[in-house]
């Protein structure tokens, strides 16, 4: 037990790091390029910082023993051809395969934390800020966290594009990293709009109409790809940005609260009944 502290603290210390990178580059950009101007509480900023350590610290702990097991699962299972096939191809290209096949499985997972009141009031905690700023990526319910997570990762180890060894670590890395920047990019408070890129990658006016209070909360699931809400049907992106943020479903003021009631409790106050995707 003692052995893993210091592998503990260097992960600790790996992430205070990647914070303070993150805050020197999104602190300023928030200023000079703010879409609105908001004081914050400090009461709120020293959650998403409990928020951003513990949705960093946990999955992978959590997440491993079971993709690991669902890769030698699907070993056993599926034609041999496939995970060859896909062992064969370069790895810029299995690289660009898993983010794309990670974001399909987000994207359903977030659909189905909208529609399903048991998984939307964990995902519930993810949507209550008024004021989005780059921080907000991570500020989320662990089992939310988790469940999106799981949901992104698992097609990779069922289609041989990730695994239990140190090459097939790679996929999952790559998806995990570029991610978790992208998401804190799409939830900044930034005014900047990427013109015909749009069509191909996911920005902050995407994202915040997705945080929009009332009409279009259950529009632009997808974390990167556009492309996977304009199949789907729940594309929305006018050339506005949305008047007001956040949720009619309660939410607890306290950390303890917010962690503690979706697991206690009933679906909050001001939930919609939601029906399937």
């Amino acid at each position: 037990m003692d052995a893993g502290w210091p592998a503990f603290a260097a992960q600790v210390a790996r992430l205070a790091l990647w914070l303070a990178i993150l805050a020197a580059v999104f602190l300023p950009l928030e200023r000079w390029l703010a879409l609105r101007r908001h004081p914050g509480a400090a009461r709120w900023r020293a959650q998403d910082i409990f928020y951003y350590f513990a949705n960093s610290l946990l999955p992978m702990l959590v997440l491993a023993p079971p993709l690991a097991l669902v890769a030698e699962l699907a070993r056993a299972v599926l034609p041999a051809a496939l995970p060859a096939g896909i062992a064969g191809l370069p790895l810029w290209a299995s690289l660009l395969l898993a983010l794309v096949v990670s974001d399909f499985g987000a994207y359903w997972a977030h659909r189905l934390a909208h529609r399903w009141p048991l998984l939307w009031r964990f995902h519930a905690v993810h949507h209550s800020p008024e004021h989005l700023y780059f921080l907000v990526n991570t500020r989320a319910h662990p089992v939310d966290l988790l469940f999106v997570r799981l949901c992104g990762l698992l097609p990779l180890y069922v289609l041989g594009l990730a695994g239990p060894s140190a090459a097939g670590s790679a996929a999952p890395l790559a998806v995990v990293l570029v991610g978790s920047l992208w998401g804190f990019f799409i939830h900044s408070n930034i005014r900047l709009r990427l013109g015909a890129l749009e069509w191909l990658l996911s920005t902050p006016a995407f994202h915040h109409w997705h945080h929009s209070r009332h009409d279009h909360v259950d529009h632009n699931y997808a974390a990167m790809l556009p492309l996977l809400d304009r199949l789907f049907g729940t594309y929305y992106l006018p050339s506005a940005w949305p008047a007001q943020y956040g949720s009619d479903t309660a939410v607890a003021p306290t950390l303890a609260r917010q962690l503690a009631d979706p697991l206690l409790d009933g679906v909050p106050r001001g939930t919609q009944d939601k029906s399937a995707p």
